[in-house]
């Protein structure tokens, strides 16, 4: 079987770390040629990796909520590669947990949007027409499971994902006929850097095993399992997958939690 991305250059946001590292390298694995970004100066070490590995691979430190820095990136790929086929916006923040819904503050909600949403916008804005113009490929936008329904994150962080999960309905109407295609992926508990604290938990109090109790599959992702989707909604094997938001979660969102957790000791009463 042949490479699935054999000639194509893919850039990875988020690649400093989880679910962005493993995309780089498992997508350096089948042929593409890699752009990793990331404002963490561990991307670097993505790049090198890929490398060490025989792949092709720069890396490049930037903000994905900051239009500049994503038309240098786009710049990047073409300066580097000479085009641009695949572009997987993955880069993403939870915007902390602190307090509860009523303590968060405009601001908290304005730079999750900022980078959860408004990065996303700007991928297809400045990525697109790159595309386009190389002979068409893909843009993959991580979004949430908790972009469905909520109990799976933060307020902010979970109608950020919504939103991602809409613009890429709306962005594939825009791009029609253009040749690219665009896709959600929305990850389940995966353990990856943003969750760190919730695994280093569990596994200090002995409670490991809970972690993904609400799943069928009774357990947390492995960034790896997210990447082997990202890949395949990116190759050519997705190429009448358009619009779509995938699920890759153990299967949470086939239900609703059955258990409830305690509300917000602010909340207004009734």
């Amino acid at each position: 079987m042949s490479a699935r991305l054999a000639g194509k250059v893919a850039v990875v946001t988020g690649a400093a770390s989880g679910i962005g590292r493993a995309s780089a390298l498992l997508f350096a694995q089948e042929g593409a040629q890699i752009v990793a970004f990331d404002r963490a100066e561990a991307v670097h070490e993505t790049a090198d990796a890929v490398r060490a590995h025989g792949g092709l691979a720069v890396a490049v430190t930037g903000d994905a909520g900051a239009e500049a820095d994503i038309e240098a990136l786009v710049a990047a790929a073409h300066r580097e590669f000479g085009a641009l086929h695949l572009f997987f916006a993955n880069a993403g923040i939870t915007g902390g947990v602190r307090g509860g819904f009523f303590d968060a503050t405009p601001e908290d909600w304005a730079e999750v949007l900022r980078v959860n949403l408004i990065g996303p916008f700007l991928a297809v804005k400045h990525a697109a027409p790159a595309i386009r113009d190389s002979g068409g490929g893909a843009i993959l936008c991580t979004a949430s499971v908790a972009g469905l329904r909520s109990g799976a994150g933060p307020a902010q962080y979970s109608a950020s994902k919504a939103g991602v999960i809409n613009l890429v309905q709306t962005a594939a109407q825009q791009l029609a006929g253009t040749g690219v295609r665009i896709n959600a992926v929305l990850p389940g508990l995966t353990e990856t850097g943003m969750t760190r604290p919730l695994y280093e938990g569990a596994r200090a109090a002995g409670k490991e095993d809970r972690i993904g109790q609400l799943n069928p599959l009774l357990r947390g992702g492995q960034p790896e399992e997210i990447a082997a989707a990202a890949l395949f909604l990116l190759s050519d094997e997705a190429s009448y997958v358009n619009g779509q938001a995938l699920a890759v979660d153990g299967g949470l969102s086939t239900s609703h939690p059955t258990s409830r957790p305690p509300g917000d000791p602010n909340r207004p009463s009734s």
